[in-house]
């Protein structure tokens, strides 16, 4: 586009009929064409579709024909932008909203009518990212689309089916800006958290953007909100809580206590601190499609770099494979030792990582398996962890199945018990919605953490139990401030299998059974 363009005539049509065709029609260009935004969207929503990707420096609305072009500093933050939402479509007011190239170049808009709040809400995203919030303050005390907010936001996650660490909270929330601490707890049974940004612009973008998005698909709803705390004081740097401008801070041993100003703000019934909330198996990361990922400053012994693909706006995370084959929650286990492996014992394994309906020895290979857990999720998460491991001598493979169920066997026939339906099970872990299980989810490792222990039973008792699997008992630890609780460390990743295998659920007495799962811990 040039200067001689007609500024009226800058919408011509062709961009329109590109959508209809390929997405690749049109080359790379910094001006994006978005298409069916909602009619009573503000500026400032569109823009911040833009504002993780980079500088946004132009914007020309056409509302009456529900469109807008969205100028980009760089062509290469425009083609990041398009490779992440093609896959994953942008939700403004909860409509969906398509993006494109646009065929021109860049967009002069010098001559059109009703430029002024564009440019005042451009003016406030160029003062958050140049960290000068003197426009943008001044912008929302003239009524503009930025609320006079603190920088610290209140985020309540419902329908909590799987684990949101604080690690994921940091991955997510520092797309829109500096995350400096981040404070989780839960109550009446509602996983919470408080987030400080380090300016309230970087909040209300991430609000914006966040509000109403579910971490992974239809579960783990983000409900967002400001606080109405201005700071937050951090005593730890744990899986509960961080400053990430104090990385001298202690780790602290029990539960840390919520902060006097914050137990005011929430008031202190029912608040407690989920227990073993570290970093799930799979933590999803805010990234990029197409290997963009993002990258998380690396502070020591606590962030890495996560692997699961994310997309917030689309309101959904994904993980590469589930949707391979949509819904399928079928694995397909192979390499087993036929001598060795029963269908109680992939049950009681892969129930770790969900909750298994049914488990199939092949009746003519039995080196092979087919488990069906829950759900794909579930699935995903169990190939994650499993595939790989060592388990009687064998290392077992793991992969979805292209069966979609697992069929029991008809009346009559033969089957040797190679076929058992679990779905009724009482040892399912993640039946009940909310279950601190589903933030103790870890890979496999040689500490076990050991729960419901009677007060009788001593740490010769346990050491005991374990060595008559045939596993070298390493260091073992109760609990201090519970010893129905414990830690016992094993000779090796395989003999810690092994174990939770034989002893899951085995009895020891006075009407308690042993409940076993991997630890993060080392003793």
């Amino acid at each position: 586009m040039n200067d001689s363009t007609p500024a009226t005539g800058i919408y011509n049509g062709n961009d329109k009929k590109k959508f209809k065709g390929d997405k690749s029609s049109c080359s790379p260009s910094r001006v994006l064409h978005l298409r069916q935004i909602p009619s009573d969207v503000t500026e400032a929503e569109v823009i911040s579709l833009g504002v993780p990707f980079g500088k946004v420096t132009n914007l020309l609305m056409l509302k009456g024909k529900s469109q807008a072009f969205l100028e980009m500093a760089s062509e290469e933050a425009a083609i990041t932008m398009v490779n992440y939402y093609t896959p994953a479509t942008p939700h403004l007011r909860s409509q969906p909203v398509y993006i494109q190239y646009s065929n021109h170049r860049e967009l002069k808009t010098d001559n059109l009518p009703n430029q002024a709040r564009v440019q005042a809400a451009l003016q406030a995203v160029n003062a958050m990212q140049s960290g000068s919030l003197a426009v943008a303050s001044a912008f929302a005390a003239e009524g503009g689309p930025f609320p006079g907010q603190g920088s610290v936001l209140r985020i309540i996650v419902e329908n909590l089916f799987y684990p949101v660490t604080l690690e994921v909270l940091y991955q997510i929330f520092s797309k829109f800006g500096s995350v400096l601490k981040i404070i989780t707890f839960t109550r009446n049974n509602q996983f919470q958290a408080l987030l400080q940004y380090a300016d309230p612009i970087h909040a209300y973008y991430a609000k914006m953007a966040l509000d109403g998005q579910s971490v992974y698909t239809a579960c783990c709803t983000l409900r967002i909100e400001f606080s109405k705390l201005t700071s937050l004081k951090v005593k730890y740097n744990n899986d509960k809580s961080r400053d990430f401008t104090r990385l001298d801070l202690p780790s602290g041993d029990g539960q840390p206590p919520l902060e006097p100003s914050i137990a005011a703000a929430f008031g202190t019934q029912n608040v407690i601190f989920p227990s073993y909330a570290g970093a799930a198996g799979f933590a999803p990361a805010m990234g990029f499609a197409q290997g963009a990922g993002l990258s998380v400053p690396a502070a020591p012994g606590t962030l890495t770099s996560l692997a699961v693909t994310a997309s917030a706006v689309s309101g959904q995370m994904t993980i590469p494979g589930v949707t391979d084959i949509p819904g399928n929650s079928v694995l397909l286990v192979s390499n087993l030792n036929p001598e060795a492996i029963t269908p109680h014992g992939l049950f009681i394994l892969f129930g770790v990582y969900g909750d298994v309906h049914r488990v199939k020895i092949m009746f003519k290979k039995k080196e092979n398996a087919l488990v069906q857990m829950a759900d794909a999720m579930q699935a995903q998460l169990a190939i994650s962890h499993l595939n790989g491991q060592r388990l009687y001598g064998r290392v077992l493979h793991a992969t979805l199945s292209k069966h979609q169920t697992v069929q029991l066997p008809r009346e009559g026939q033969e089957d040797q018990g190679l076929t058992k339906d679990y779905s009724n099970s009482p040892l399912h872990r993640f039946k009940k919605a909310g279950s601190k299980n589903f933030q103790n989810i870890f890979p496999p490792s040689a500490t076990l953490h050991l729960s419901n222990i009677p007060s009788s039973v001593t740490v010769d008792d346990l050491k005991k139990l374990f060595a008559s699997t045939g596993s070298t008992v390493k260091a073992f630890r109760f609990f201090q401030k519970d010893c129905k609780m414990a830690l016992i460390q094993l000779g090796s990743v395989e003999e810690a299998l092994h174990a939770l295998i034989e002893l899951h659920n085995y009895d020891l007495g006075e009407n308690h059974r042993l409940r076993i799962s991997f630890s993060k811990s080392t003793i």
